[in-house]
């Protein structure tokens, strides 16, 4: 029994002490927010690092899947605020740094209103751990609920919270004193102390996260760290010029386009790298993704009346950020991802000229090739004025910002319109690779993403190798997705081609292959090119039957593969045709009971309001019998080896 006291008494010490410490905390906790702040914030007086207290995390729907937002409330005890978190403190909320109920430090940020209602813009912050997390302290209320009382008192806010309306409707028009309606047009900014680095005509910043199509009456403070070329279009609507910009600050990126007088008068006024001043009246438009890697949900469309002013450039302001990825671990990498890379520069090809078969327009591109301490090399393509103009150096180290991954000979990168490169930046990692390669880099191998992809495919060089059957391409639905090009090679033998419609008239002109149009006899003329010729050239487009052992499949033929199919050009059957019935077909009979190896693409078409696969042959080649009787060799050694631990199985 006296054992028994001295236990209960022991606890109840200790229970104590712990009611004490978190009494302790609790009082520290409410002595540390800054009670007042955000009044004080929104009323004008800079508040040095306010302490408050996170009431409310909530992540917001988002055009775009790849950039996250969450939405926050945060108190002083007296008042609390709706909030937004900017991209680069995003990682707070996943790794439960920041929770309900903690305590922060609010390092940088800004406030706006936002359809009728302020929220704050939390640029930088700090969580203090130490006091952990309470329960709400006080009852704080809505900010706009807590002022001098006016003669028209607002609608009593309800005591929890609501996360409705974050940027809901706006609310009814209250008659305002013009004090309070100039205090809510000109919201302060605050940015750790360095206030006075801008301009102080402009004192309603906004943070370009902030902006939306809601807002009105706005100006950002941004650098420019990219501007495309100029570039003109000719359509039945008529002609015009564009040229499109990334624009930078603390808080996020977004893209700028300005169209015909917009072009003229503001394509100048920026330079890459300079800081500006943009105005509204600017159009706030929901962004077009298939012409932008800037992951921001909306775009900036130049108007008459956007001014521009060039700011002050303080080097430490809105630098570009990168997100790396090594060349090795492109192999990872999904077809068509745009991503950063940074890599030593081996080797520089030549200024060539490629044709668009779409717009028959010629078009610049230089080669580059780039290695990186991972000891892969990749091929960049660079385009137009950028490849042109390109005078870097061999060795130098140069970080690229928006390049689009291929699958072209494993893996190989192209820079976007919108992309943009640096030589030798002035960053950790452009450092580092230097120091790498001057230490041992230069007298490395290094291995290409081809060679890699032909050893995971049997060691043959070339995924083509990997034979796919006609029911696996159906029973894995190549090609049913819309975002995607599926890509396979089949061994199969020909067991009909359609003779109706095997060719059609195209213009000779190099590069175009357009249909021509019969005006009248002896003369084929042109709709794109503007010319007239005496005859066509006969392009074909078949449709032909492919079988294997496990099904059949209709795919279509271009001129290229038609040539190899049929064994002659397309003028060559079509003057068959029209001289012997009997034996063009013949001829196309010829075509059966061949086995090619073809490589093809599956893409899912609308027709008629009808979607369905097509399968489209990209290239088509002869079997490699002793290739062939190679892969056979191989499969039955596998069988044997099977069989042979099968049979260890049953020794005694």
């Amino acid at each position: 029994m006296p054992n028994e006291d001295i236990n209960i008494g022991a606890r109840d010490r200790l229970s104590i002490k712990i009611h004490g410490v978190k009494a302790a905390m609790a009082a520290n906790a409410e002595s540390s927010i800054s009670v007042g702040a955000l009044r004080s914030i929104l009323q004008g007086q800079p508040i040095e690092n306010p302490v408050l207290q996170c009431l409310q995390i909530k992540q917001l729907a988002s055009a775009s899947s790849n950039v996250e937002r969450y939405r926050t409330v945060f108190s002083d005890v007296n008042n609390f605020i709706q909030s937004m978190l900017a991209t680069q403190i995003n990682h707070l909320v996943p790794t439960e740094t920041l929770q309900k109920g903690a305590f922060v430090r609010i390092k940088q940020y800004q406030t706006n209103e936002v359809k009728g209602k302020t929220i704050m813009v939390v640029l930088d912050c700090e969580v203090i751990s130490e006091l952990g997390l309470r329960d709400k302290i006080g009852q704080p209320e809505a900010l706009e609920s807590s002022g001098p009382k006016q003669e028209e008192q607002p609608q009593a806010q309800p005591g929890g919270i609501s996360s409705n309306n974050f940027y809901g409707s706006k609310p009814q028009a209250q008659q305002q004193p013009p004090q309070q309606q100039q205090q809510q047009n000109n919201l302060p900014t605050r940015t750790n102390g360095n206030s006075s680095s801008y301009n102080t005509r402009y004192q309603n910043i906004y943070p370009i996260e902030a902006l939306s199509p809601y807002a009105h009456k706005w100006t950002i403070k941004a650098r420019c760290t990219h501007k495309s070329d100029i570039k003109t279009w000719h359509n039945k609507n008529g002609e015009g010029k564009l040229f499109s910009a990334n624009f930078l600050d603390d808080s996020g990126e977004i893209r700028a386009t300005g169209f015909k007088e917009q072009c003229d008068m503001l394509y100048d006024v920026f330079q890459e790298g300079g800081v500006y001043y943009i105005s509204a009246p600017c159009r706030v438009q929901p962004a077009k993704k298939q012409f932008s890697n800037v992951p921001n949900d909306y775009e900036l469309t130049f108007e008459t009346g956007t001014t521009v002013e060039m700011a002050e450039d303080d080097q430490n302001f809105a630098n570009v950020r990168y997100n790396f990825t090594n060349v090795a671990d492109l192999q990872n990498v999904e077809k068509d991802s745009i991503l950063d890379t940074i890599a030593i520069l081996k080797e520089v090809g030549e200024v060539s000229q490629i044709t668009s078969k779409t717009t028959s327009k010629p078009y610049d591109k230089r080669e580059l090739t780039l290695v990186d301490n991972t000891n892969f090399s990749v091929r960049l393509t660079i385009w137009g004025n950028t490849a042109t103009t390109f005078s870097a150096q061999p060795e130098s180290v140069v970080a690229f910002k928006g390049v689009k991954v291929s699958d072209f000979g494993g893996r190989s990168l192209s820079l976007l319109s919108s992309g943009s490169m640096s030589i030798d930046p002035d960053i950790d990692e452009a450092h580092k690779l230097k120091g790498w390669y001057d230490g041992q880099g230069r007298n490395d191998e290094f291995k290409s993403h081809a060679s890699v992809m032909g050893a995971l495919d049997g060691g043959s060089g070339s995924r083509k190798d990997s034979y796919k059957t006609i029911a696996a391409v159906l029973e894995e639905e190549l090609g049913m997705n819309p975002d995607k090009t599926d890509y396979f090679t089949l061994k199969a033998t020909v067991v009909y081609v359609k003779k109706d419609n095997i060719a059609y008239p195209a213009c000779r002109s190099e590069g175009c292959n357009k249909k021509v149009v019969e005006v009248e006899p002896g003369q084929w003329r042109c709709e794109r090119c503007d010319k007239s010729f005496e005859r066509p050239e006969y392009r074909y487009v078949l449709q032909v039957n492919l079988m294997d052992h496990t099904g059949a499949l209709w795919v279509s033929c271009f001129d290229d593969t038609g040539r190899m199919v049929l064994g002659t050009s397309g003028d060559e059957m079509m003057a068959l045709r029209e001289q012997d019935e009997n034996a063009f077909s013949e001829k196309v009979g010829e075509a059966n009971c061949r086995t090619w190896v073809w490589r093809c693409r599956a893409k899912l078409d609308t027709f008629q309001d009808q979607q369905r696969v097509r399968y489209q042959v990209s290239s088509v080649s002869p079997l490699n019998f002793a290739a062939e009787a190679n892969k056979l060799a191989e499969t039955i050694k596998q069988y044997s080896l099977q069989d042979q631990e099968n049979d260890s199985m049953f020794v005694n």
